[in-house]
């Protein structure tokens, strides 16, 4: 991985954190590319293999499918999960069930930036409020930007040093892994976005009959082996009968 590749990979890492504040807010940045599926598509198009991006992406996307963080509530951290496995996982030449695996340890990882970033700008906030009371409006408007230092801090540095330095030791730890290991690792990889699925399924479901559905949908793509498109436009349908059903019980 070339050091301008590892530059800009840092630097979408930085404005796709759930802090960042120069991509419209989370709208661009935690919400877009701060997604492992779009993060990708990005950095598949930087490392010059977008298929294998989007793949892996969409593979580390699926475990964190359920993933919620409401007020400072964060099971895990998508981004060093995204923007360190991915790269790392495309400059190995592992596998989607590599990277899934090494995604965990990596998310907690993010999770304790976060919590950190959160306790020291603190210092920020108190900051803001005494020059409010001093009537410094223009410094205080200024907060935010100085703020966003330890956010850069703690991830513009740590994803471009794991880009840069550890793509040239991830294929030689790789290949040092014992097959027996690397079979654990494959196997965890392949469990673990049934993870992610179940916890989507535990808060959108309103009752247990409707995991018929989820069967139904299953046997179609797994067993009748029918396109996606077909099966989407048949849950279209179906959604619709079961919206006309519920809404009339409910006039009732």
């Amino acid at each position: 991985m070339t050091i301008f590749q590892a530059l800009l990979i840092a630097l979408l890492g930085y404005l796709g954190s759930i802090y960042g504040t120069f991509l419209f807010g989370t709208v661009g940045g935690w919400n877009m590319i701060g997604r492992p599926i779009v993060a990708g598509a990005v950095i598949g198009f930087i490392m010059g293999d977008v298929r294998n991006g989007i793949i892996i992406g969409a593979a580390i996307q699926a475990l964190y499918v359920g993933l919620v963080t409401p007020g400072m509530s964060v099971p895990g951290d998508v981004n060093f999960a995204s923007y360190i496995g991915i790269p790392l996982a495309l400059a190995s030449g592992a596998s989607a069930e590599y990277a899934v695996a090494i995604s965990v340890p990596l998310s907690l990882l993010g999770v304790a930036a976060i919590y950190s970033v959160a306790t020291f700008n603190a210092v920020f906030v108190h900051l803001q409020e005494r020059w409010i009371a001093e009537g410094k409006l223009k410094q205080a408007s200024r907060i935010p930007i100085y703020s966003n230092i330890s956010q850069f801090v703690v991830r513009f540095i740590p994803i471009f040093a794991a880009c840069y330095f550890g793509a040239e030791f991830v294929p030689k730890l790789i290949a040092l892994i014992p097959e027996s290991l690397a079979d654990i690792f494959q196997v965890l990889g392949g469990i673990l976005p049934a993870v992610g699925f179940g916890l989507l399924i535990k808060y959108t479901l309103k009752s247990n009959s409707q995991l018929l559905y989820l069967l139904m949908g299953f046997l179609m793509i797994a067993v009748l082996h029918m396109p996606i498109v077909a099966v989407t436009i048949a849950a279209l349908f179906i959604a619709f009968i079961d919206y006309q059903i519920t809404s009339g019980r409910n006039a009732d």
